[in-house]
């Protein structure tokens, strides 16, 4: 009897620890399969927003094109990218992609064995960083492309929807969380899976005001007291008030700015250099100067101006030592760790009523105000009556111009944005409200910080309006302003300078730059330079200055490589393209197009397709909207026939181009397949004469003779040959790219 109890009981301890052992074994984390990507994979054809991906060997290679540093524009290479950061080397490797905002200012590096070049700007960037999967976030086992091409790697995938419903319940585990995603608030809770939360009904005899508390660990408001004779709350809340729970703060991360968080991060930014002014002022205990004192702090300067000049010397403990550039992206820094807000979130001020303004004079315009200890306290005091004046002259409001202030010293910040102030009185207010930053005269600094950061649809651009900045500067800028310049030009960002008091003949040698003036404005035809040769004659400006910015039709910086252009495409539908090769043509027609500003004042689209004979698809005056013209495109039918490709030049000339504007720049895009049956060169040569920049494509078949001679000199640059139609997607960038390289190039005179 006691031996088959035993026998018994052993039996069902072996039975359970095998049932233990197989539950562990089904709540074991399930493996994260990591897709392959290739060399040349470019984040813009990923659709997937954050993707951790496997990079093969051999991706240092100049073909696989980089654009940025740290911050990278979307049609970069992935792998390329995470091999000039340094995430990974030659041999490969997993990365972390998290696709971010677009960006202006890509700026080129040469690291790690990989040239990154430089771009104005562009729709959609992205960061890379070590191949860990974040906590709380689902990664997907395959990624899905934009394009016809998948990724080569076939694990064992989960369903779509499986995908979709984990991305969901990360997304929407908390409303903190929401909260967050919506920019209200810089921090995460941890929360374990849901419980449900019985409702507690709390009596009250009294009615009393609406009010709100705010949880320490979270930040969705809650209820506390209502009007009602009863009130409710969960179970959950109740909890939370307990002493002795614990929260843990989500680590969000060092190097990942999400684009719901750009508002919030942008903030921050500000006011951690608005702190950093503010420390520079305290640091300053020079004696006051008078009317006719100023102090001058130019760097390897021994010669000073002919009036008396205060001594100062920086503490070497000043915050100007600890300044953050802020023309730098820096990965390693979380602009939700600085602790700091926007000056405009410390101090909120109910506006006025918005003026509706002048409304022809509408142009968004940015004031850079010079702050440095170089003009003195009743100088800087003379500037803010003149921009106060200023503000009164443009009619400011809502439907006219919109003007907002960034002062500028050792670093710049941003006073005030465009969406802050809609009348004039307002803003005088405010501006008679600015103190002096201090510090020297870094203008370069200044308008790299207003390219990145202050023409955003976040701080009140309205796109439709041009883009102006007037740099106030004393004297000379104490750093170099062409590079920036170049940036801020090639972003659509017009320039005008005003300096006063400029350097006297002796003081010359001093000026870190000589002709800076002509180096950063939009235009070297004086239109764009005012000098005044004493602060106390600043008011006599006012007039002249607003009549030029108000000058849009002179306004010629607005215009980009992305919105100045008038674009037909000359498509070969002859029988050798085939039904299914002709609708990759009309995907890659329809990927350059997406990459242009496209309206009836902006870039237009316009297309041909030829065979023996030609039709004309669409015009430059048909469609006025990006959706418009990528429908038009993507209903074009093949045609079929033979290949006459120096006809359907010619008629493109006469039925395309001639309808053209005369301030558009004239590109036709020919793609084909083929020798043609006529001569190309007589009307290739006849469009060059009559200004139009031709782009030659040609697939399998092409002439590589024809395809130069059609294309517009240096036919190196401006002709493309692919053996598949397949690969046609390749030229989408380097095309783009030379389009804008060309317009970038042209004279400033």
């Amino acid at each position: 009897m006691k031996a088959s109890v035993i026998v018994i009981f052993f039996g069902v301890f072996l039975t359970c620890t095998y049932a233990a052992k197989e539950a562990t074994k089904k709540v074991k984390k399930a493996k994260l399969y990591v897709p392959q990507i290739d060399c040349d994979a470019k984040a813009g054809k990923i659709i997937n927003p954050e993707f951790i991906a496997k990079c093969p060997p051999g991706c240092q290679d100049v073909k696989y094109r980089v654009y940025g540093t740290d911050i990278y524009a979307s049609f970069s290479s992935v792998c390329g990218a995470a091999i000039h950061s340094g995430i990974i080397d030659n041999t490969g490797g997993k990365i972390l992609v998290q696709k971010v905002a677009g960006h202006a200012g890509y700026r080129g590096s040469f690291s790690n064995g990989v040239r990154s070049l430089s771009l104005p700007r562009w729709r959609e960037s992205f960061l890379v960083s070590e191949g860990k999967p974040r906590k709380g976030v689902t990664y997907p086992s395959t990624l899905e492309y934009s394009s016809s091409k998948s990724t080569a790697v076939k694990p064992e995938p989960k369903k779509p929807e499986q995908d979709l419903k984990a991305l969901k319940s990360a997304g929407t585990s908390n409303t903190s969380e929401k909260a967050l995603e919506q920019g209200d608030t810089g921090r995460k809770v941890d929360q374990t899976s849901p419980v449900p939360t019985p409702t507690i009904q709390l009596a009250t005899t009294t009615p009393t005001p609406t009010s709100t508390t705010t949880d320490p660990f979270t930040t969705t408001p809650k209820p506390t007291t209502t009007p009602a004779t009863t009130r409710t709350m969960t179970a959950a809340a109740a909890v939370k008030s307990r002493p002795g729970l614990q929260h843990r703060v989500r680590d969000t991360g060092s190097s990942s700015v999400h684009p719901a968080y750009s508002s919030v991060a942008a903030a921050a930014s500000r006011q951690v250099q608005a702190a950093q002014g503010r420390g520079l002022n305290t640091a300053f205990r020079g004696p006051s100067t008078s009317t006719n004192n100023r102090n001058i702090l130019r760097p390897s300067t021994g010669i000073q101006r002919q009036e008396p000049v205060a001594a100062f010397r920086r503490p070497a403990g000043s915050p100007a030592h600890l300044a953050m550039e802020t023309d730098l992206w820096k990965p390693g820094l979380s602009l939700f760790d600085t602790g700091f807000a926007s000056k405009e979130d410390l101090n909120p001020k109910p506006l006025e009523a918005t003026s509706q303004g002048n409304p022809s004079c509408k142009v968004d315009l940015s004031f850079l105000m010079d702050g440095s200890w170089s003009i003195g306290k009743r100088r800087f005091q003379l500037q803010k009556q003149f921009l106060s004046n200023v503000a009164q002259a443009l009619g400011i409001g809502s439907a006219g111009p919109l003007m907002g202030i960034v002062q500028y010293g050792d670093d710049p910040s941003t006073e005030f944005s465009l969406k802050t102030y809609a009348n004039p009185k307002d803003l005088r207010n405010a501006i008679e409200k600015i103190p002096q930053k201090g510090g020297l005269s870094n203008v370069g600094k200044a308008l790299s910080f207003v390219t990145k950061n202050f023409f955003l649809d976040a701080n009140g651009n309205r796109g439709g309006a041009p883009n102006v900045v007037v740099v106030m500067v004393d004297g000379w800028p104490t750093d170099r302003v062409e590079e920036a310049s170049r940036l801020a030009r090639e972003s659509g960002i017009n320039i005008f300078f005003v300096t006063i008091e400029a350097a006297a003949e002796n003081e010359k040698q001093n000026v870190i730059e000589p002709n800076f003036v002509d180096k950063a404005v939009c235009r070297t035809n004086g239109f764009y330079s005012i000098s005044v040769p004493s602060w106390f004659g600043l008011h006599k400006i006012v007039q002249p200055l607003v009549k030029r910015v108000c000058d849009t039709d002179r306004l010629v910086c607005s215009k980009t490589c992305l919105n100045s252009a008038d674009i037909g495409f000359v498509i070969d539908g002859s029988s050798s393209v085939g039904t299914g090769n002709f609708r990759t043509v009309l995907q890659f027609v329809a990927n350059i197009s997406k990459e242009f500003e496209i309206s009836d004042t902006d870039t237009r689209i316009g297309a041909v397709q030829y065979t023996y004979e030609q039709r004309l698809e669409f015009g430059f005056d048909k469609y006025s909207t990006k959706q418009d013209v990528l429908s038009a495109i993507k209903r074009i039918s093949y045609w079929s026939g033979g290949t006459s490709t120096g006809a359907a030049i010619s008629y493109t000339s006469e039925q395309l181009f001639t309808k053209s504007k005369p301030n558009k720049r004239k590109i036709m895009i020919l793609i084909t397949d083929g020798r043609s049956y006529d001569d190309v060169r007589v009307p290739a040569m006849t469009a060059h004469q009559n200004g139009v920049i031709a782009y030659s494509i040609g697939v399998a078949w092409a002439a590589q003779d024809e395809l130069e001679a059609i294309a517009t000199d240096p036919d190196k640059e401006h002709s493309f040959f692919v053996d598949e139609f397949d690969n046609l997607y390749q030229f989408v960038n380097p095309l783009i790219q030379n389009i804008c390289t060309e317009f970038n190039s042209q004279p400033r005179n």
